[in-house]
């Protein structure tokens, strides 16, 4: 039996091991974690995202320890985006 092993976790990567690559992206809000208001910015079309530095990290990200300083308080799109899964490891390619 053939097993499909691009949507597997990565047992390589670890909060250790990362690159923080997620933190380059856009995150839309799209439910209330209670992501604190200074990390918050409205866009053009009145949608909430995660505010980002001028080099396009995320403004959450402690760039020292590259650990997220809300992570209780995180949006749902990071919540759900798995480490090591198939879209951590494609951002890290």
């Amino acid at each position: 039996m053939l097993i499909e092993t691009k949507n597997l976790p990565d047992d390589e990567v670890s909060c250790s091991t990362c690159r923080a690559n997620c933190c380059r992206l856009e995150v839309m809000l799209i439910t209330d974690t209670g992501v604190p208001d200074r990390f918050v910015q409205v866009d053009s079309w009145g949608g909430m995202t995660m505010a980002r530095l001028d080099d396009g990290w995320c403004a959450a990200l402690d760039r020292a320890t590259m650990l997220c300083t809300i992570y209780d308080k995180r949006p749902l799109i990071c919540r759900e985006f798995e480490m090591g899964g198939y879209d951590c490891i494609a951002e890290r390619d």
